[in-house]
């Protein structure tokens, strides 16, 4: 069974640091590609940063220099570290898969920059 679980979000004041966890299963590199998306109210769903899973990191223009993702095979664990928040930051973050060709994804955690 294809499971994605995040944790790690919550209420952070703008300019300061968030780190997201997702652990899969089966095996975080049996996955083609992982990665993180997020949806504010009112918007679709965007990507935040992915990776394939021989591949380099991709990242949103709204992401770069300030989110990294990174995964630790031995966890089947992946990571958003987001620094220097703001509060258009804010959004659900969803964890995401591609698994024998199928997209899965995490529930979902709330992340809210507000000072």
């Amino acid at each position: 069974q294809v499971q994605l679980v995040e944790s790690g979000g919550g209420l952070v004041q703008p300019g300061g640091s968030l780190t997201l966890s997702c652990t899969a299963s089966p095996s975080i590199f049996s996955f083609y590609a992982t990665g993180w998306y997020r949806q504010a109210p009112g918007e679709t769903r965007e990507l935040v940063a992915r990776r394939a899973r021989w591949g380099s990191p991709v990242y949103a223009d709204s992401a770069k220099g300030r989110f990294t993702i990174s995964r630790d095979n031995a966890k089947n664990t992946i990571y958003l570290v987001m620094n220097g928040l703001k509060p258009e930051d804010t959004a659900a973050y969803y964890c995401y898969g591609n698994y024998s060709g199928r997209d899965y994804w995490g529930q979902g955690t709330q992340v809210t920059v507000s000072s």
